[in-house]
């Protein structure tokens, strides 16, 4: 990370580590970008998380593909600002605004996050960067791009670029100029630097060296090109044991070079079939599924050993001298010894939140068990990417994509080592003039100490003046009264009053103040040096600390505590629950910081703090036992809310069908003590009395003997009323002795609606007549219904028998008539 011959090593890690601009790391092949990522993954002080854009270049740099850390869809991404909402016009593409469910661990390690590693960027579409973008956003700052967190986008422009179908690209380009990553929009609209790695530890022959520049650079003369000509040798071929690879543009003729070389071996056959544990998609295979070789046979290593001999690195080549069981013996040139082979592990990992310790953490899904060989008489220029050959042969005469001769020709150590199968004409060496001249102003512009010591002071007054910024309170608070004031209707609660209440002293004794400190601290901040070496910075900090978090306790939190709000409607609900645990988790990201101040500012110790912070934590209980302000009974309120979610789950029913919030609040006002009484509350007639009538009533009885109320005569009867339907509450009121007069006057009928109540019972035979019919008059009635033939009304049979006889007393005789 400090080599003396590449100081920009030192530069990128200090740009990463001290400041929050986004870093485009470049540099020509061979120098270094590899193992940059691999160090910087070991010291970085920051929360990272490592993707790349493939599955092989992923489990290479020991990372998870961008597409399946963001839940990407693969196909064009419509970038989210470039369409009106709602519009669905274009075929075969995807918004941006990526409507996947993230898990709740995906969401909290986005949420900590402070850098995103992206390795292989130059096969990173614009597109695909914005829909980054789009997440990052969505969970963790909407107003920034990337969602505030640094980028760190690592590779050469000038070697592999984006795999871009036509078809893709008469969609993508009516929004972009290119499809390369830095066309996307969010990178556009940040603030990103690039450092160049220029020392080159592939090759160390200057004139070599100064070839590859030009190839890649696109500043061939013919010159230059008759000197890499030079290295055109017709009708090539080298004896098996001197080592050469022919890189050839497309895999079938690496795949046709190598079963021809290996069907002239004598040698038998062997397979090797992979083995795979857990979750390791083919996609991301990094060696043969099914591994052909001979003794005899040439082939490359596929990874570094991990073993402390460091036989073999990837790229090495050798010849199969032995195959013994499991073991495969490889002899490489100019070594005395043959490497002893057997079958490796490449892990699928995926990142984990550790619950205990909130670190980000890699968790091994998966893995992938073959031997690291594949067959080397030839490979792609594609797959060669990383690699490095003491001999190759270039059969790039096919060469069809920005960069490929590049690429393969920068694959060896020296121009002695090169062999080119067919000549190369300028046509060959196919480079991108938008790509060139990106890099050209990369490396044009280069920035130096200067710039670091520029950048790291604005993130230092960045971090400290999000500290001391209380307008995101503000602007959620009035986001929330404006949610409640849409929605009052089905709101119950005293939230409205309370935020209102509280704004007020936040704005005067907060941000007003904040508004004031901030000039102060960012004076003391440019006049001293380093914020973490500056004294009377750091004394300064620590009293605002003090003040702004007595502050927020009395004015914010301390009220916060008594906020309570009830509704039955589950999306609004869910719209204020929401709004209101991103004020209590802003609260708490803020707290913590500022008690982080307390001990003095580092800028490791902050974003530790405030990592740790922004992992979601469980919903507030205060808000889902809300009572409503204006109940008389707040404590039975309670229980009526305890009651209806037991009900709920014991039913099945959502709690606003077991009782209606409004009718809890009644229930609670007016303590009803009698079954007609509870049955009186708007919400309580018919189906709902039969159902919660009893246990509603035994609830309220207990309660209003608990505070020694007063209780019904005759309260266990009550209780048994008010699980009968309507009838059944008359016909029990008739058996307590009273008369149908007096039940309808107690339970405000008429007195017409309790008779056919008991006529009901009669017809069904469970009450008789005679309790309510002197049997002279049930005989008068009896026979004039018999005398008469036909269908008959009891206004006909009243008419014929007078006044001394009740409509009620006919019907009563005619229920008999139907038992």
């Amino acid at each position: 990370m400090h080599d003396e011959k590449n100081p920009p090593l030192k530069l990128a890690f200090d740009f990463l580590h001290y400041t929050n601009r986004n870093l485009f790391l470049t540099g020509k092949a061979g120098t270094g970008k590899t193992t940059f990522l691999k160090n910087l993954k070991k010291i970085s002080p920051k929360r990272m998380v490592v993707t790349a854009p493939t599955g092989v270049a992923a489990i290479n740099a020991g990372g998870v593909t961008l597409h399946s850390f963001f839940q990407l869809p693969f196909g064009p991404q419509i970038p989210q600002d470039a369409i009106p909402p709602g519009f669905s016009g274009i075929p075969n593409a995807n918004r941006s605004e990526n409507i996947s469910r993230f898990s709740k661990n995906k969401i909290n390690i986005i949420r900590s996050l402070d850098l995103l590693v992206i390795d292989e960027i130059s096969m990173v579409r614009a597109d695909v960067l914005d829909a980054v973008d789009a997440v990052l956003r969505r969970f963790k700052n909407r107003y920034q791009p990337f969602g505030g967190i640094q980028l760190l986008m690592i590779g050469d422009l000038q070697q592999l670029a984006p795999v871009v179908k036509e078809e893709d690209w008469n969609i993508l380009g009516k929004y972009y100029e290119t499809c390369f990553f830095f066309s996307s929009r969010a990178l556009q609209k940040s603030d990103f630097i690039g450092i160049e790695l220029k020392h080159i530890y592939r090759q160390s022959e200057q004139k070599f060296i100064d070839l590859l520049n030009k190839v890649r650079d696109n500043q061939m003369n013919a010159t230059d090109l008759r000197l890499l000509n030079d290295r055109y040798k017709p009708d090539f071929s080298p004896a098996d044991d001197e080592g050469y690879i022919t890189l050839t543009t497309h895999n079938y003729q690496a795949k046709r070079i190598n079963q021809s070389h290996l069907k002239k071996l004598s040698a038998t056959i062997k397979r090797f079939e992979c083995k795979t544990e857990g979750d390791f998609p083919e996609y991301s295979y990094p060696a043969d599924e099914v591994l052909e070789v001979k003794t005899g046979a040439q082939v490359m290593f596929l990874k570094n050993d991990t073993s402390p001999e460091k036989r073999y690195y990837n790229g090495k080549i050798g010849k199969i001298i032995n195959i013994i069981d499991d073991q495969i013996e490889v002899q490489c040139p100019d070594e005395t010894e043959a490497i002893i082979v057997e079958p490796d592990v490449w892990e699928n990992t995926k990142y984990q939140l550790n619950e205990e310790t909130s670190e980000i953490e890699e968790e091994v899904v998966g893995r992938f068990i073959q031997y690291p060989l594949r067959l080397a008489w030839a490979i792609t220029i594609h797959k060669s990417q990383g690699l490095t050959f003491e001999k190759a042969i270039i059969d790039a005469r096919q060469s069809f994509a920005h960069g490929q001769v590049y690429v393969a020709l920068s694959r060896c150590k020296s121009l002695d080592g090169l062999v080119l199968s067919t000549p190369l004409n300028s046509q060959s060496v196919i480079n991108d003039d938008t790509v060139v001249g990106f890099t050209k102003n990369v490396e044009q512009n280069q920035p130096g100490e200067t710039e670091l010591e520029k950048h790291r002071k604005e993130y230092e007054i960045e971090l400290l003046n999000e500290l001391f910024d209380f307008s995101s309170f503000i602007r959620s608070v009035t986001y929330l009264l404006k949610v409640w004031n849409e929605h009052s209707t089905s709101l119950m609660g005293n939230l409205p009053e309370e935020l209102q209440r509280m704004l007020k002293p936040v704005q005067e004794e907060l941000t007003d103040v904040a508004k004031k400190f901030r000039p102060q601290m960012e004076q003391l901040a440019h006049r001293h040096g380093h914020a973490e070496e500056n004294i009377p910075l750091q004394e300064r900090l620590q009293k605002a600390a003090t003040y702004f978090l007595g502050k927020m306790k009395e004015r914010i939190e301390i009220p916060l505590e008594n906020v309570a709000f009830e509704t039955d409607n589950r999306s609004v609900r869910k719209r204020i629950t929401e709004v209101y645990g991103r004020i209590e988790m802003d609260l708490e990201i803020k707290k913590v910081c500022l008690e982080s101040l307390l001990s003095g500012f580092s800028i490791k110790k902050y974003l530790e703090a405030r990592a740790v912070a922004s992992i979601e934590k469980p919903a507030s209980k205060a808000r889902s036992e809300a009572v409503a302000a204006n109940v008389s009974h707040p404590d039975f309120y309670r229980k009526l809310v305890k009651w209806r979610g037991k009900k709920s789950m014991e039913t099945g029913l959502d709690e606003s069908r077991v009782l209606r919030q409004k009718v809890m609040v009644e229930i609670a006002e007016k303590l009803p003590a009698t079954a007609i009484d509870l049955k009186a509350v708007k919400g309580m007639g018919g189906k709902k009395m039969e159902q919660f009538g009893q246990e509603l009533l035994a609830l309220i009885l207990d309660y209003r003997k608990e505070k020694g109320m007063d209780l019904p005569l005759n309260a266990q009867q009550e209780v048994e009323l008010a699980g009968l339907d309507t009838k059944e509450v008359s016909l029990a009121l008739f058996k307590q002795g009273l008369k149908p007069p007096d039940i309808a006057k107690k339970r405000n009928l008429a007195i017409s609606t309790i008779d056919g109540h008991l006529a009901h019972f009669v017809s069904r035979g469970e009450l008789d007549v005679f309790e309510l019919l002197d049997r002279q008059k049930y005989d008068t009635i009896l026979s004039h219904l018999h005398e008469k033939t036909g269908a008959y009304t009891t206004t006909e049979i009243k008419n014929k028998l007078g006044n001394d006889f009740s409509y009620n007393e006919i019907r009563l005789v005619m229920a008999t008539m139907h038992k």
